[in-house]
């Protein structure tokens, strides 16, 4: 292994995938009360559990990872002389990026030859962890981190991340869209779509009467898109599975598609977008705008 891959748990990898490829993932917490959670891996706060939470009326709060955490993490690669390339939570999302630019200038200052490389994913959930499946495999296939740096920072502008959101209240809670655009969520069997713009912010960019229209509009804003080297599509999805499974049917229709992974969103996304949230990501032939 050439170099480091490390994320954080907005990348809803699983736990075997980062395993087996030894990825570090990065925590970042939720509050629900007065206790705090992990995210990712064993003993993490559950998607599901968190849900039941939040409709018994807690309240809840996601944290950033700091600037001291990236700073000891980077720390112990620099120490040993290991590069690292560090995959992150939009910046457009999250302040975590920049803690992660801020602890990778406090490393450098005692280790200057250090090579801590970061991308800022502009994206987030699957449309971060596509990107860092890609690193690992250009990584073993024997490219070398600058490369796989070079070719991350331009793939990214083209993850395509297509939302349904049942309720934008919890988007609007958090300040990641407008609260004059939650109002839109009120509107009697009208699906509000999202996507993911270029500045790796999340942007309303329809509304649709009615859930099966909403998710034609998702399946085909995705397949008219596609790029068909890049045949993998992830959907994301938080609280019953079942239409997750319906979407997989039906993109599979396609042969163009190759694989469908169905993947729950994690807990922190979770916390901004509540249930029923249904999500399409893959790599789009089309640079995001």
């Amino acid at each position: 292994m050439t170099f480091k891959i490390l994320t954080d748990s907005t990348s809803d990898l699983e736990l075997s995938f980062t395993k087996a490829h030894e990825i570090q993932v990065l925590d970042l917490t939720v509050t629900v009360g007065n206790q705090v959670y992990t995210t990712f891996g064993e003993g993490s706060l559950k998607p599901d559990e968190l849900l039941q939470m939040m409709q018994s009326g807690q309240s809840v709060q996601t944290s950033q990872i700091n600037s001291g955490v990236f700073a000891d993490t980077f720390k112990k690669y620099a120490e040993k002389s290991e590069d690292v390339l560090y995959i992150g939570f939009s910046s457009g999302l999250s302040g975590t990026f920049q803690s992660a630019v801020i602890g990778r200038e406090m490393v450098l200052e005692t280790f200057p030859d250090a090579k801590i490389i970061l991308v800022d994913s502009l994206a987030a959930a699957s449309g971060e962890g596509i990107l860092v499946e890609q690193a690992v495999l250009l990584r073993d296939e024997g490219l070398q981190i600058d490369q796989v740096a070079m070719l991350i920072e331009t793939l990214k502008m083209r993850v395509s991340s297509q939302f349904m959101v049942e309720d934008l209240n919890h988007l609007a809670r958090g300040g990641r869209i407008p609260k004059a655009a939650a109002l839109v969520g009120t509107m009697a069997n009208i699906k509000p779509l999202l996507d993911v713009d270029a500045k790796g912010k999340l942007r309303q960019v329809s509304k649709v009467r009615g859930k099966k229209k909403a998710i034609k509009h998702l399946i085909d804003q995705t397949m008219s898109a596609l790029d068909l080297q890049y045949p993998k599509i992830v959907i994301g999805y938080s609280g019953e599975i079942g239409t997750a499974l319906e979407i997989k049917t039906q993109i599979l229709e396609n042969s163009s598609v190759q694989e469908v992974e169905i993947r729950p969103i994690g807990s922190t996304i979770v916390t901004h977008t509540g249930k029923n949230t249904l999500a399409i990501f893959s790599i789009s032939q089309k640079v995001r705008k």
